[in-house]
């Protein structure tokens, strides 16, 4: 289930991708918004890998890293996951800094949205993000979605936003 953009390389995280994807959750940009600023140890890394894997194998999507095709550099992950308790996934990103603001995240993400809406044959799909996290908010509406409701998740605003096929 690779998957390719102009300039991309999206590849399913497996097993054997437990330091990658460790080291980009632990990078201090990228766990300020998807961690709540704490530091993860490997266990619940690997934990979400295992999941992954079950969640390809069963449905199809789950997390992908991001690799550019110059240089094969991993840049961050792009997918589709479970989160507070939606009845489908939502999109999830996660990008290093020195990748942001290149257009990497948009270029990823519709090709995700893409995949959701033609392979999976989903209606609709719907992102989340810390109010604060103006960059997440931006890209939300550079992908055509609305934002459907706002909810306090441990004392945290968090936005949701929604596109239809």
């Amino acid at each position: 289930m690779i998957l390719e953009t102009d300039r991309l390389i999206l590849t399913p995280i497996v097993e054997n991708d437990l330091n990658k994807l460790h080291a980009i959750f632990t990078d201090s940009y990228v766990r300020r918004y998807l961690c709540d600023g704490q530091i993860w140890s490997l266990d619940p890394v690997e934990e979400m890998i295992e999941q992954n894997e079950q969640l390809f194998g069963e449905k199809k999507f789950g997390l992908w890293f991001i690799e550019r095709k110059s240089d094969r550099e991993i840049i961050g992950f792009v997918g589709l996951w479970y989160f507070f308790e939606e009845p489908q996934p939502q999109l999830v990103y996660a990008l290093l800094p020195k990748a942001i603001k290149k257009g990497y995240a948009t270029e990823a993400s519709t090709k995700i949205l893409e995949y959701g809406f033609d392979e999976l044959g989903l209606d609709y799909l719907v992102a989340s993000c810390d109010r604060p996290n103006i960059e997440s908010c931006k890209l939300a509406a550079r992908l055509g979605m609305r934002q459907v409701e706002e909810r306090i998740v441990n004392e945290n605003p968090i936005l949701f936003f929604r596109i239809d096929k």
